[in-house]
């Protein structure tokens, strides 16, 4: 039976899950700010499907995008639920990534020898800032409109190529339909750019080493992933779990912004264009 077992963790796909989800040595002395890198994985998996799911009611018109946000809403079986898993997931996702990013801050994790993993990291978190602006404009209400015109005349700060910048990105000379299109995309298409690249991150997290609170690289003092910091990821999954259920269930629109259940129109500019709270807190 022992040798049946170790020729199933011999082949090659489940070998390299064995590698780095079983039998990975891991610092004995890690604490629970080691928990949000996994943590992130769970909302970005879930982020994947509940997107999945919402794509295949939505229509990417200028004509159409806001009601399409609505009929999921109202009429698709379970869409308000759906939509507002994914709404919400972002800022969980990005609350998550921003501990991640502190821990590596403070416990020095940028360092020599995870230069590599830090750069990795960085353009993951680019990346995810690009994949949200983007799905924020696809509701199409008024601050996603004013959201897309402002943050894209951004580009047009660039002496000589901002302007020929903005107009290639609008796909005319406003922010119009092409745009919506465009947008919807690439939306689409990054975090699946995003689960590439931490696929990469997290293996050349491991051929090194996981850092640890002291900073010490060494062989010693160290022990299986599985089963004691599956079941310590586990309980920062449980208690981030109810904290996400709180949002969607009790207050699902107040990381939100009212004037976006408005249907976006270029004659009218709201009173204040505000990006959302995981953008500010950039700024």
């Amino acid at each position: 039976m022992t040798s049946q077992s170790l020729r199933i963790l011999n082949r090659p796909i489940i070998n390299i899950l064995n590698d780095h989800l079983i039998e990975y040595p891991t610092p004995v002395n890690l604490n629970y700010m080691w928990n949000f890198g996994s943590t992130a994985g769970v909302f970005l998996v879930i982020q994947i499907l509940t997107g999945v799911f919402l794509a295949m009611h939505y229509t990417p018109h200028i004509d159409l995008a806001f009601l399409s946000v609505e009929h999921i809403m109202r009429d698709v079986n379970n869409g308000w639920f759906i939509r507002y898993l994914h709404a919400n997931g972002a800022s969980m996702f990005f609350l998550i990534v921003y501990i991640h990013v502190g821990r590596g801050l403070y416990y020095g994790s940028y360092q020599k020898p995870r230069g590599f993993v830090w750069a990795l990291g960085v353009i993951i978190l680019i990346l995810m800032m690009a994949t949200a602006f983007m799905g924020y404009v696809l509701p199409w209400g008024q601050m996603s409109f004013w959201a897309a015109t402002v943050i894209t005349n951004l580009f047009s700060a660039f002496p000589y190529v901002g302007e020929p910048i903005v107009a290639w990105l609008w796909g005319g000379f406003s922010v119009d339909n092409a745009t919506l299109n465009r947008f919807f995309s690439f939306h689409y298409l990054l975090p699946f750019l995003i689960t590439g690249a931490s696929i990469i991150h997290i293996a050349i997290l491991h051929q090194n080493g996981s850092n640890n609170p002291l900073g010490i690289s060494g062989g010693v003092d160290k022990i299986s992933f599985y089963p004691y910091f599956i079941f310590k990821d586990l309980a920062s999954w449980i208690v981030f779990g109810i904290l996400y259920a709180m949002f969607v269930y009790f207050a699902p629109n107040y990381l939100g912004h009212t004037d976006n259940y408005i249907e976006a129109n270029p004659m009218v500019t709201p009173a204040h264009i505000v990006p959302e709270w995981y953008f500010l807190v950039r700024l």
